[in-house]
């Protein structure tokens, strides 16, 4: 449903002075184009016109003076102005940046009259979009996944989508999902159709996991030590520690990246490995041998 805004002041018995917008609210990609239009009238001759955003305003020489939003180096290159018609005004938005939400307003003057309402104009939302696991099957190998390529953005008309596995596009699929397998090292991505520079941050199984332990000189009975396991991994790992010939269903020894020893005995002395594990899939690490020393 389009929301307008109608702000009015004028004389009696003639036409107000009126700015109309189009949309109160506006929700684009990141990478696209938006149109943000008002209509607007007055009784006298109107002598400048621009767009303008109030969040812009520590960028004005004067913060109660209003200034151009096409003259703004934020939005060089970026911005048209565009008048259809006689009393409508389009501004419009290219190469959308999450940084230009914001709210947008339009300002005329007359000889003795400047419209510049503090109340609110058209405020624009743009968003980036993310892939989402929606559902998975894990096989030894591999992960059979649907994934969605999702915004907070629920734009109006049939959009089309781009997917990229391991850099190259996937034929057949322009649609918000995708179903296929993932193996360990594949990095998948989704973008709009045409704005194939503004995808998604990429999705992949973790990586395999390092493990270190501090401190690294010699294990002295009674002292602390921490191992640490670390992958890089999109959605982000869990981690978990178990100890080498241990039950790993009934004894994981901690579900945190650092298996912390406060005070490490001998019989604690062994081979551990940790796991980093996704939406995507599963990783295991290498083993690091721990051997505590009698004082």
């Amino acid at each position: 449903m389009i929301q307008t805004l109608f702000y009015l002041s004028g004389v009696d018995g003639q036409t107000c002075n009126r700015v109309i917008y189009t949309d109160r609210s506006i929700c684009a990609f990141k990478g696209s184009s938006v149109d943000i239009s008002c209509t607007y009238s007055s009784y006298q001759t109107i002598r400048s016109k621009f767009w303008f955003s109030p969040e812009r305003s520590h960028q004005w020489q004067s913060p109660s003076q209003p200034e151009d939003l096409s003259e703004d180096s934020q939005f060089a290159g970026r911005v048209q102005v565009l008048e259809s018609e006689r009393g409508r005004s389009t501004l419009r938005i290219t190469d959308l940046t999450e940084s230009d939400s914001a709210q947008y307003h339009f300002k005329f003057t007359t000889g003795s009259f400047e419209w510049r309402s503090s109340l609110p104009g058209t405020t624009l939302t743009v968003s980036a979009l993310q892939v989402q696991v929606s559902r998975i099957t894990v096989h030894q190998s591999d992960t059979e996944a649907e994934l969605k390529c999702h915004s907070s953005c629920s734009p109006a008309g049939r959009l089309s989508y781009v997917w990229f596995k391991n850099g190259r596009k996937v034929r057949g699929v322009e649609t918000s999902s995708f179903k296929g397998r993932v193996y360990p090292g594949d990095i998948i991505s989704c973008a709009l159709k045409g704005h194939e520079n503004y995808g998604s941050p990429p999705v992949y199984v973790p990586k395999l996991p390092s493990v270190s332990v501090s401190p690294s000189a010699e294990i002295v009975e009674g002292s602390s030590v921490t191992l640490t396991c670390s992958s890089d991994a999109n959605p982000a790992a869990k981690y978990t520690w178990y100890k080498k010939n241990g039950d790993p269903d009934l004894h994981p020894l901690s579900k945190e990246p650092q298996l912390v020893f406060s005070s490490i005995q001998s019989s604690d002395s062994g081979e551990y490995y940790c796991t980093a594990q996704n939406e995507l899939g599963r990783r295991t690490s290498e083993y690091i041998s721990i051997n505590v020393k009698c004082e």
